[in-house]
């Protein structure tokens, strides 16, 4: 193959990754082959062989020949192009599980939804769900709370006036904006997120915002594990993320190479 070549199926190759990774983020219908095409006005022929080679990359995924969805190399790419926090959290991550043995996790918020951009070495482990891309509801996670901190009673109302709650979420999960409200009034005056059970039975999340210079949310830092693992210790966990997201807070914008001068590993 010429480099022309190469480059139109290069260009063409990210056209689709682009559309999948669009659609899956506006919550919108997922495509198969014959509606990739429809959408970008190639030949199917083409779409079906670029769509099983970025599957082999990793940059989609498909089940049982099912719609297309951005796969986990397409996330790991993303996080390493990002300076600053998003690389420098991985250290973070793994400072937590060496000091607790608590999973841990770094995610992002769009619209009502939590995004997973990293997890702990013992988080991700073959054959889970967990993996960078993981989408989870906003409302009833301890990341997803963390990052409404900043959101007054009538912005929860705003933001989750179209969610259905019926059936999502564990037992301690809020099922009305006015339910989210009045946890996040909780938590704020101890300065950490406490989800228990909100997403899943059995399962304690701790969770802080990451902000930058400027003051804004830019992440959640979040622990899970047992009530065992978290009850007893709580109050410590709080203060160590708290500190890591202070960190990693502070590399936000910050060039390549900067980090190694803190003394954390890249």
């Amino acid at each position: 193959m010429d480099s022309s070549s190469e480059a139109s199926s290069m260009a063409q190759g990210l056209r689709i990754v682009r559309l999948v990774a669009d659609r899956e983020k506006r919550g919108r219908r997922l495509l198969g082959v014959s509606q990739l095409a429809s959408e970008l006005d190639m030949e199917q022929s083409r779409v079906s062989r670029l769509t099983q080679e970025l599957c082999e990359l990793g940059l989609l995924e498909r089940v049982e020949r099912g719609p297309f969805r951005t796969g986990p190399s397409f996330f790991s790419l993303a996080a390493a192009l990002n300076t600053g926090w998003v690389r420098e959290s991985r250290a973070e991550l793994e400072a937590l599980v060496a000091s607790f043995g608590l999973r841990s996790r770094v995610s992002v918020r769009d619209g009502f939804r939590v995004v997973l951009l990293r997890a702990s070495s013992n988080d991700a482990v073959p054959g889970s769900f967990v993996k960078p891309g993981m989408v989870t509801p906003v409302w009833c996670t301890g990341s997803g709370r963390a990052l409404l901190w900043d959101h007054q009673h009538p912005a929860v109302e705003v933001l989750l006036q179209e969610v259905n709650f019926i059936g999502v979420g564990g037992p301690g999960a809020a099922h009305s904006p006015r339910e989210v409200a009045e946890l996040m009034d909780r938590d704020r005056a101890r300065g950490f997120i406490v989800a228990e059970e909100e997403f899943e039975h059995g399962i304690y999340e701790l969770a802080v915002p990451v902000r930058n210079a400027d003051g804004s949310i830019l992440a959640a830092l979040s622990v899970l594990g047992s009530r065992a693992e978290i009850k007893p210790s709580t109050n410590d966990i709080a203060k160590a993320l708290t500190a890591a997201a202070e960190r990693l807070g502070s590399f936000e914008g910050r060039p390549r190479g900067d980090a190694g001068r803190k003394g954390l590993a890249s």
